[in-house]
C-alpha cells in the first residue's frame, strides 16, 4: 500500500470516478470534491498528500482555488485542463502548480506524473550531525571522532579536514579544494598546510592511517578499506 492520499477536484463526476478507480487500484486513498469551495472544506478536516485540480470549475476555478490553498498549505499540485494553451500552463506553474496535464489523458500518464511530483516534493531526510564511515564515527556537535571505539584527540582543523574527506568516500580532493573547504577562501597559506595536517591525522589514526589515501599529483581521498 502507498499509504498516501490524493484529492481529485473536478466538477465532472465521470472524471473523478475514473481517477479514483485507477488510483485506488494503485493503492492510493482518494478524496473527491466537485469544486474548490468543497475542496477547501475537506482539506481542513483531512490533509491529502497531493492535489489534482481541474482548471475550469464553477464557483471557484482551479487557479483561484490554488491561490487560496497555497496561503495555508504547501501541497504538491497537478492541474488538469481541457485547455492546452501555453499561457494556462505557465500561469498554473507560476501559481505553485507542480505539473499540468491536458485532457484527455491516459491514466498511466497521470500516474507517472503523480509519482514524479511526489519524488520531487518529498521532504529531505533530517540532517544528521553524526556520521559512521567504516570504523570511523564523527559527531559534528561535539567535534568528537572515534575509530574502532577509540577517541581521537583532534584540533578543530584536523576534525574538519577528516570530516570533509570521510563524508565523501572515494572522492578525490585537491589540496586547493581542501584548503578552501576547511581554512576558507581567504586563507593565504601554503598548500603544504594540508599535507602537514594529513600527516598528523594519519599518526593519530594509527593502524587506520590508510583510511586517508594520497592520490599522487592530485591530493587526497578517504577510502573505506
Amino acid at each position: 500500500m502507498n499509504e498516501l492520499t490524493i484529492m481529485i477536484i473536478d466538477d465532472e463526476a465521470a472524471m473523478r470516478q475514473l481517477v479514483r478507480t485507477f488510483l485506488e487500484k494503485e493503492g492510493y486513498t482518494v478524496l473527491e470534491a466537485a469544486n474548490g469551495i468543497d475542496a477547501l472544506s475537506t482539506i481542513e478536516k483531512q490533509l491529502p498528500d497531493l492535489l489534482i485540480v481541474d482548471v475550469m470549475m464553477p464557483y471557484m476555478d482551479g487557479f483561484a482555488f490554488t491561490k487560496e490553498v497555497k496561503r495555508n498549505y504547501d501541497l504538491p499540485l497537478i492541474f488538469l485542463s481541457a485547455k492546452g494553451e501555453e499561457w494556462d500552463k505557465i500561469h498554473g506553474l507560476k501559481l505553485g502548480g507542480d505539473d499540468y496535464i491536458a485532457k484527455p489523458f491516459h491514466p498511466g500518464e497521470l500516474l507517472a506524473r503523480i509519482e514524479s511530483v511526489l519524488r520531487r516534493t518529498k521532504p529531505a531526510p533530517p540532517k544528521t550531525d553524526r556520521y559512521t564511515i567504516g570504523p570511523l564515527i564523527l559527531d559534528a556537535n561535539s567535534y568528537k571522532a572515534t575509530v574502532d571505539g577509540r577517541t581521537l584527540s583532534l584540533t578543530l582543523k584536523e576534525f574538519d579536514l577528516l570530516s570533509r574527506l570521510a563524508q565523501h568516500p572515494e572522492k578525490v580532493f585537491t589540496r586547493e579544494q581542501l584548503l578552501q573547504a576547511v581554512w576558507g577562501e581567504e586563507y593565504n597559506g601554503s598548500e603544504r598546510t594540508v599535507d602537514t595536517h594529513v600527516k598528523t591525522l594519519r599518526l593519530k589514526l594509527k593502524e587506520h592511517a590508510a583510511l586517508i589515501q594520497t592520490v599522487w599529483g592530485v591530493g587526497y581521498k578517504f577510502e573505506v578499506l
